[in-house]
C-alpha cells in the first residue's frame, strides 16, 4: 500500500536518520572511531581528510548529520505547509531548534575541548530530538487516521460481551492407538508454548553472552555446562509457565477462535495430567538452575510464578494494563541469563531485560488488534477492546519508540556492542517502524499481523546481533 501523503514517510525517514546518529555515538567501537578524525568539519585543522578507516567512519557520521539535519529541516517546513497540529508543529520546531546545538556538541566532542561532565550531552540532546520527531509522527497519525470515539464506554473486564464463536473448527481427535499416541504427544508439546521458547531462550543467551566480559572470578563463567544448564533450565520453565496458563485458562479457551483446540480445551489432555506436567517441568527446570547457582534457580522460580499467577490470574483478566506489566515476564531471562554467568544481578542485565520489558507492548498490541473479537468475547480487558484502536495504535508507536531508545542505553553501556548491532538495530527497527505507519493507514488484520511479524523480526534479529557482536565479532 502506499502511503496518502509523504508527510509521515519524510517523518518517519527523519526519526531513524536521528536514531541511527544516536546508536552510532552510544556504540562504543564505533565511538573511538572519532578520536582517528579529531578536528572539525574534517580531520586535522579541519580540513585534512582522514588516514586510516576508523578516521572514514568517523567523517561520515558528520556527513550523515547533515542529511539528517536537511530531513529534520524539511519535516518542520512541512508541518506548517500541511496545517498539521500545533502539537506537531511545535515538536519539529523544537527539533530542528535544537538540531545544530547537537551538532555544536559534536564538533567540541571531535575537537576535544567539551569537559568530562558533559560527556555524555552529545547522546542525550540526540535521544531528545529522536523524542521530538517520533512524537511529530505519532501526533499527525493520531489526527490523520484515528477515531477518538471507538473505545466502548460499557465494557467490564472478565464478561463475555459476545457469544461463543460458532464457527470454530472441532478439533480432530484419532481413536485408534498409535495415532491417538502421536497427537497426545503433540499436544504436551503444545501445552509448553514452544513458539515462546526460541525468543526468550535467545534473551537469556543474549544476556549471558553480555555478561561474559564482566564475570568475576569465582562467578560461574560463560562455560559451556552453564550456557547448556540455563536454556535447557529456561525452555523447561517456559514450558511450566505455559503448561499451567492452559490449565487456568482452559474455559475461557473453548469461548476463543484462536485457543478452542488447545489441548485442554478440547480434552485430550485431562486437568490433573497436565497439572503433573508442569509440576514436573518446574522441578526438573529449578534442578539445572540450581546447578548453575541459588540466584538463577531463584529467578526462574519467579518467572514461572509471575506468568503462571500474576500475569495470567491476576492481570490479564483484570487490567487493561495486563500486556504492559506482564512485560516482566519475558524480561526475566535477561536476569536470569546474566546471573547465570555473573552470580548476580547487574546493569547489563537489567538494561536488556528493559528492551524486552518495553519491547512487549509494541508487539502483543498488534496481536490484541488483530484477535480483539477474540478477545473480548474472552472477556480480556485488552487495549483495543477498552480503550479502542485509534489509542492501542499510539500505544505501539510510543512504545516503539521507548524500546529504540532503551536498545540505544544498552549499546552504550556494554562495551562489545558495536557495528553489528547498530546497523541490525537501525535497519529492522526501521522497518518495524514503517509497519506501524502502514497499520494506522490500513488498520486491518493483515496490517496488524504484518507489524506483529516486524516486531518479532526486530527483537530476534537484534539478540542474534547482541550474540554475535559479544562473541564473535
Amino acid at each position: 500500500m502506499n502511503i496518502p501523503d509523504k508527510f509521515p514517510a519524510v517523518l518517519a525517514a527523519a526519526a531513524m536518520g536521528v536514531y541511527l546518529l544516536v546508536v552510532v555515538g552510544a556504540t562504543t567501537s564505533l565511538t573511538e572511531a572519532a578520536t582517528a578524525c579529531g578536528g572539525w568539519p574534517a580531520c586535522g585543522t579541519g580540513a585534512a581528510l582522514p588516514t586510516a578507516t576508523a578516521g572514514w567512519i568517523a567523517l561520515g557520521h558528520r556527513a550523515l548529520a547533515v542529511v539528517v539535519g536537511i530531513l529534520v529541516a524539511l519535516s518542520a517546513a512541512l508541518a506548517w505547509r500541511e496545517g498539521a497540529d500545533r502539537r506537531v508543529r511545535a515538536a519539529l520546531t523544537v527539533a530542528l531548534v535544537v538540531y545544530p546545538a547537537q551538532a555544536g556538541v559534536g564538533a567540541l566532542v571531535a575537537v576535544g575541548d567539551l569537559p568530562d561532565a558533559l560527556g555524555s550531552a552529545h547522546l542525550l540532546i540526540g535521544v531528545g530530538i529522536f523524542g521530538a520527531v517520533l512524537a511529530a509522527l505519532a501526533w499527525w497519525l493520531e489526527t490523520e487516521t484515528g477515531h477518538p470515539d471507538d473505545a466502548p464506554d460499557d465494557f467490564e473486564p472478565g464478561t463475555d460481551h459476545l457469544p461463543p464463536v460458532e464457527d470454530a473448527p472441532e478439533p480432530s481427535i484419532p481413536s485408534a492407538t498409535l495415532p491417538r499416541l502421536k497427537a497426545t504427544a503433540a499436544a504436551y508439546f503444545r501445552l509448553m508454548k514452544p513458539r515462546l521458547m526460541w525468543l526468550l531462550c535467545l534473551v537469556a543467551a543474549a544476556a549471558m553472552a553480555l555478561a561474559q566480559p564482566v564475570a568475576t572470578d569465582g562467578a560461574p563463567g560463560f562455560t559451556p555446562p552453564v550456557v547448556a544448564a540455563t536454556l535447557a533450565g529456561g525452555a523447561l520453565s517456559i514450558g511450566a509457565s505455559g503448561t499451567f496458563n492452559h490449565v487456568l485458562e482452559r474455559d475461557v479457551d473453548k469461548r476463543m477462535q484462536r485457543t478452542s483446540d488447545r489441548p485442554l480445551a478440547t480434552d485430550l489432555v485431562p486437568v490433573p495430567h497436565a497439572l503433573a506436567f508442569g509440576g514436573a517441568l518446574t522441578l526438573v527446570s529449578l534442578a539445572l538452575f540450581w546447578t548453575v547457582n541459588p540466584l538463577t534457580a531463584a529467578l526462574g522460580l519467579v518467572a514461572i510464578l509471575f506468568y503462571s499467577v500474576v500475569y495470567t490470574l491476576v492481570l490479564k483478566p483484570n487490567t487493561v494494563q495486563n500486556t504492559v506489566i506482564g512485560g516482566a515476564a519475558g524480561a526475566l531471562p535477561a536476569l536470569i541469563g546474566w546471573a547465570a554467568v555473573t552470580g548476580e544481578v547487574g546493569g547489563g542485565g537489567l538494561l536488556l531485560a528493559a528492551v524486552i520489558f518495553l519491547w512487549t507492548p509494541a508487539h502483543f498490541y498488534n496481536l490484541a488488534l488483530a484477535y480483539k473479537d477474540d478477545y473480548e468475547r474472552g472477556g480480556f480487558p485488552m487495549m483495543p477492546v477498552v480503550r479502542g484502536e485509534t489509542t492501542t495504535r499510539r500505544h505501539i508507536l510510543w512504545y516503539l519508540g521507548a524500546t529504540l531508545v532503551a536498545a540505544v542505553a544498552l549499546a552504550a553501556a556494554a562495551d562489545p556492542l558495536g557495528a553489528l548491532y547498530a546497523v541490525v538495530g537501525v535497519g529492522v527497527g526501521a522497518v518495524f517502524l514503517w509497519a506501524v505507519v502502514r497499520l494506522h493507514y490500513e488498520q486491518t488484520e493483515s496490517a496488524a499481523f504484518r507489524a506483529f511479524h516486524a516486531s518479532n523480526a526486530y527483537l530476534g534479529l537484534l539478540l542474534f546481533a547482541v550474540v554475535f557482536d559479544a562473541l564473535v565479532v
